[in-house]
Order: C-alpha cells, then sequence, then structure tokens
C-alpha cells in the first residue's frame, strides 16, 4: 500500500464512523491552520487511550485494512491488533488503503490526547466533528521532537501563529474546514 495517494479525509471519516475520540495532529494539522508547509505524506492522530477508545480505533484499523508501515515491504505487515495490544506501544507507523497514518498516544511536549483535545479546533469533516490540535500545541510539539524537519518548519507555523491570532475561533474552524475539502478535490 505504500505509494498510495493520501487521501486523510477517508481515513478521518474511517476513525468517526466508528466513534474513535482523537486530535488530528502534525502536518496535516499545520496544512488545515494555513501554515506555509509542505503537503504531508501521511496523517497523524493523537487517540484517547481508554480501553474502549482503543477498541473502537481497532475496528476503525480494520476497516482501513491497515498494515505495519515497513521500508521492505510496499503494502505492509499485516498485524492482529486490539484494544490491549495498541496500547502497549507508544507509536504506531502504518499504512492503510488511503495512504500513510501515524499513531502516537504522546506526542513530543504533550501530555497526550487530554492535553491535546483541550485547545483543539473542532471543524466539520463529511458532516462529523472533528478535532485538529491548535497551533500553538503544533509548534510545542513539533519545537520538543527536536527533528531537522520540525525546525524546518516552525518559522513557517510561528509566523502563521502570529496571522492567526486576533482571528475568531469559528472562522479559523471554517477555513479549515474549507481547506480540508479542498483537499479532497485536489
Amino acid at each position: 500500500m505504500s505509494g498510495v495517494r493520501l487521501d486523510p479525509l477517508n481515513i478521518i471519516e474511517a476513525f468517526n464512523r466508528r466513534g474513535v475520540e482523537y486530535v488530528v495532529i502534525g502536518g496535516f494539522a499545520a496544512e488545515l491552520h494555513a501554515a506555509a508547509v509542505p503537503p504531508t505524506r501521511d496523517i497523524d492522530f493523537t487517540p484517547r487511550t481508554t480501553g474502549e477508545n482503543l477498541k473502537r480505533l481497532s475496528e476503525a484499523f480494520y476497516d482501513l485494512d491497515a498494515r505495519i508501515r515497513t521500508a521492505g515491504v510496499p503494502e505492509g505487515l499485516r498485524f492482529s491488533h486490539d484494544a490491549t495490544s495498541l496500547a502497549k506501544v507508544g507509536v504506531w507507523n502504518l499504512t492503510c488503503k488511503y495512504g500513510e497514518l501515524d499513531i502516537s498516544f504522546k506526542p513530543s511536549g504533550t501530555e497526550g490526547y487530554e492535553d491535546l483535545v483541550r485547545d483543539a479546533i473542532r471543524i466539520e469533516v463529511r458532516g462529523a466533528q472533528t478535532p485538529v490540535a491548535s497551533l500553538p500545541d503544533i509548534i510545542r510539539s513539533k519545537e520538543a521532537a527536536g527533528r531537522a524537519k520540525d525546525f524546518t518548519a516552525l518559522p513557517a507555523l510561528q509566523e502563521r501563529l502570529s496571522v492567526q491570532q486576533g482571528i475568531p475561533i469559528d472562522e479559523q474552524a471554517t477555513a479549515m474546514a474549507e481547506r480540508a475539502a479542498e483537499r479532497e478535490i485536489g
């Protein structure tokens, strides 16, 4: 499945259909905020870590035919999973029929879902509310991660944050939903 063009909205839709509680983080979240960052090749999520939510996440993975992403196997490695097994790993790098996705239970610089959902901006994607990490939370996480690609993105993220300040949250959410819909068309 490697090489499949990213279709983030279908991945989000699969999560929403199963009732997974999550926050969209990372590069796709930055794109939705209109930061001048290169288009991402995957979509990142931080899910709530309750047993019931991880059960729903596992069901969504089966719906998506999610597989472990590895360089040597383009279609990814099949894996058996449930709530218990998903909870035992901090980060999952996966591929599915709609492209690549990553799960990070506690992204760098954060305390995980509860920390990120508090300031998340909720946008409507295909009729469902989708929480997207706030720009300050994205910046905080990228600064803490300390990877070269994160440091490269920081100026664009900080510039966008200065533009966003003073714009009401509902206007930001509407613009972000429009960008998500444009991604679907593009």
